[in-house]
């Protein structure tokens, strides 16, 4: 999809440094302190925190990890395993991430070969319920696989359920996948995904707000959906019961003027009862596969589904008198004309008309002055 291979990182300068220290003694999406670097640059927050000034004096939990962080180790051992920083104002940086303002990610911690900028300009996540059905599991997959298959970028966050179904349907065709993740790159989690995270660091991004080692918390996967909502240019929600992380997404998306679908389940299904809620917003588009989420997310013309419409027969063609006629014709035996007068309400001469009509396009049959509808 036109996305380029990186080399690892090999050097770090102060900026970044400066992030990855604070990214490693704070929590990701601090409003306080994201606004506070906006304002005042990240030098300037590493001292305030350390010299314990405001508006960083009632931190105590920050003070105490800076006390056993040490930033260029954890930068060190990210670097050797393939990774790299991405911050604002790097080539790579995806911009959309700037719409979150006061909570954009003070750094990404990156491990695989694309481009993430690249992989995110046509990029849909794909979220849903960890306890998925059979049915949300094949729908994640095909979906994915048709949107990588065209093109698309699938994101997601790597856990049981949905998540995983969209990633592996994206590399089961060699297409994109980003997986963000609410730990460290380097840690496996959920431990049953091990392989999974390894492909996707192989073939196509990880990334986190959070150093290496950081493990992951309820607190932080909810901050996540913020990342995955901002770098796509849609969310789909597949599968969702009615208290779902997966509908915070939503949420977050709709509150960035992204575009938000779901797929609908059985209506008796508790596991869709989430997504049913969504599409019921007037702001919230439902979508059965791929092509109407690429219309939805796509370039006008360019990716706009076909009309879908039922088999046309030749007969539903037929208009006036001559449908009038057809349909007044009984499904099995014969019937005179003056019968078909009565049963059509239609004068004689439009009558015959239509009867020598659908005579000659082979409705009928006369038979001894009678007529019959042709065996089809």
């Amino acid at each position: 999809m036109g996305s380029v291979m990186i080399a690892p990182l090999d050097a770090v300068d102060d900026e970044r440094r400066a992030r990855a220290w604070l990214a490693s003694v704070a929590e990701p999406g601090d409003e306080r302190l994201s606004i506070f670097v906006q304002a005042n640059g990240s030098h300037a927050a590493v001292e305030a925190i350390v010299n314990n000034q405001r508006p960083f004096e009632e931190r105590t939990a920050w003070r105490a990890r800076a006390e056993t962080v040490d930033v260029d180790d954890l930068i060190s051992k990210h670097s050797e395993a393939g990774g790299r920083l991405v911050i604002p104002g790097d080539a790579e940086w995806p911009t959309q991430l700037d719409d979150l303002g006061s909570t954009t990610p003070m750094i990404l911690w990156v491990r695989g070969p694309l481009n993430l900028r690249l992989a995110a300009v046509r990029s849909v996540s794909v979220v849903g319920a960890r306890a998925a059905s059979t049915y949300g599991v094949h729908v994640a997959s095909t979906l994915s696989t048709d949107l990588a298959q065209d093109d698309w970028a699938v994101v997601s966050g790597g856990a049981y359920g949905i998540d995983a179904a969209a990633h592996r349907g994206a590399l089961a065709v060699g297409g994109a996948t980003v997986a963000v993740l609410a730990c460290g790159v380097d840690v496996a989690y959920p431990r049953g995904h091990e392989s999974l995270l390894e492909r996707i660091g192989a073939e196509g991004v990880l990334l986190s707000e959070l150093p290496p080692q950081a493990h992951p918390t309820r607190s932080r996967f909810l901050v996540r959906n913020r990342v995955i909502a901002a770098l796509t240019r849609g969310t789909v929600v597949v599968e969702a019961a009615l208290r779902s992380g997966s509908l915070s997404t939503a949420r977050q998306a709709l509150e960035l003027n992204r575009h938000v679908m779901g797929v609908p389940g059985p209506v008796t299904s508790p596991s869709s009862a989430g997504v049913h809620q969504l599409l019921r917003s007037p702001e919230t588009t439902l979508v059965t596969d791929a092509s109407d989420v690429a219309d939805c997310c796509g370039l006008i013309g360019d990716d706009a589904a076909p009309w879908r419409s039922g088999r046309v027969r030749q007969r539903d063609e037929l208009a006036g008198s001559v449908a009038t006629v057809l349909e007044s014709m009984p499904a099995r035996g014969t019937v005179t004309t003056q019968a078909l007068i009565r049963e059509s309400g239609l004068d004689e001469s439009s009558v015959l008309t239509a009867l020598g009509q659908l005579d000659l396009l082979g409705y009928l049959r006369s038979d001894d002055g009678e007529w019959a509808l042709m065996p089809r």
